[in-house]
């Protein structure tokens, strides 16, 4: 280790060849390298791959914006429609709501009118039940009038009383 140390401390000959040491060589080997992408037109070459690309992603980009406004354009027509469609269900629901109300005031008067018609029904049922039981009363009456006339009249009156009436009936209908 000492011999090595020794070695360094004093200085080192680095390797050469005709000459030049590794340093010139790799700045050498460099120049050539990069004369050569030159020559070949190597860089032409990626700039043409690099503008390329360039306009590939323009390209891109613009048909992205053009989507892009194409869903904003959609989004404002289903917009459009969702608010067209909310109106028509308001509209619906409001005229549902007025037919509802139609048909319950329609309800309310028929109703109304059947109460009547059925109330004018029974009145006049009791009123021809009534007219029945009068003529029922009046024909037991009269049954019952004629009836006792028949027996007062054949209790009270004999053959002389008989004749007088009789006699009496046809002087007035001669009178006539």
């Amino acid at each position: 280790m000492a011999n090595l140390t020794l070695l360094l401390a004093e200085g080192t000959n680095e390797p050469t060849a005709f000459g030049l040491d590794a340093t010139v060589w790799v700045s050498l080997a460099m120049l050539v390298f990069l004369g050569i992408l030159v020559w070949k037109k190597v860089p032409a070459a990626i700039g043409a791959m690099l503008d390329n690309r360039i306009s590939e992603i323009s390209k891109q980009l613009k048909e992205a914006e053009g989507l892009r406004l194409e869903a904003e354009a959609l989004k404002g027509e289903y917009e459009a429609k969702l608010a067209a469609a909310a109106k028509e269900a308001e509209e619906m629901r409001a005229r549902a709501d007025a037919e509802a109300q139609a048909l319950v005031a329609k309800a309310k008067s028929d109703a109304t009118a059947l109460i009547a018609r059925r109330k004018q029904m029974a009145e006049e049922r009791i009123a021809a039940a009534e007219a029945n039981a009068l003529a029922e009363v009046r024909t037991a009456a009269a049954q019952a009038a004629t009836e006792a006339a028949a027996k007062l009249i054949a209790e009270k009156h004999d053959a002389a009383t008989d004749k007088a009436l009789v006699d009496k009936a046809i002087a007035s209908v001669a009178k006539s």
